[in-house]
């Protein structure tokens, strides 16, 4: 395992649609390792293999206590309900926007033993699953937002989160 080099949003790999894995082997075991290191490294959430610099269809996405997905070929084979709120990306460092997400997902993909497996979803890991799938499609998340004013520093977005949630213990 190693932790990988994250490139960041102007590297063109990260706009092309990643490539299936026609089967998973040691290499790919490896990969998924390496990307899990990376995450959690980081710190992030999840991250797809084109953001190491690997054009192939192969996320890792993390989950509540510290346990995480490893996919192989992920697709969203269904979603449900919506959730507007702000996300980061790892190729993005030091901002954050607005995108709205499917509340519940259903994502399915091969684990690392070539396994089929469906993992269902709602929240925040929705979110990083649908973040997740499309930079594998090429997309990236300031593409999605529900507007450009609500791209801003991370930095300031912690502020103004902050002093929101100070304001209101006062009023309470």
């Amino acid at each position: 395992m190693a932790v990988r080099e994250i490139l960041e949003f102007e590297h063109p790999v990260l706009r092309e649609k990643a490539r299936k894995v026609p089967k998973v082997d040691s290499s790919i075991v490896r990969l998924l390792d390496d990307l899990a290191e990376t995450m959690y490294a980081a710190p992030g959430a999840g991250l797809a293999a084109n953001q190491i610099g690997v054009a192939l269809r192969v996320c890792v996405v993390k989950g509540d206590e510290n346990q995480h997905w490893g996919l192989v070929n992920p697709v969203l084979v269904k979603g449900e309900g919506s959730q507007v709120g702000y996300e980061g990306c790892l190729s993005f460092p030091g901002w954050v926007g607005e995108v709205e997400r499917y509340e519940t997902v259903v994502v399915k993909g091969l684990n690392r033993r070539g396994k089929e497996i469906r993992v269902k979803s709602s929240g925040f890991t929705a979110r990083a699953f649908q973040h997740e799938i499309d930079h594998l499609d090429g997309i990236l998340f300031t593409d999605r937002l529900t507007d450009l004013s609500t791209l801003r520093r991370a930095e300031e977005f912690e502020a103004e989160t902050e002093s929101e949630v100070h304001r209101e213990a006062i009023e309470a």
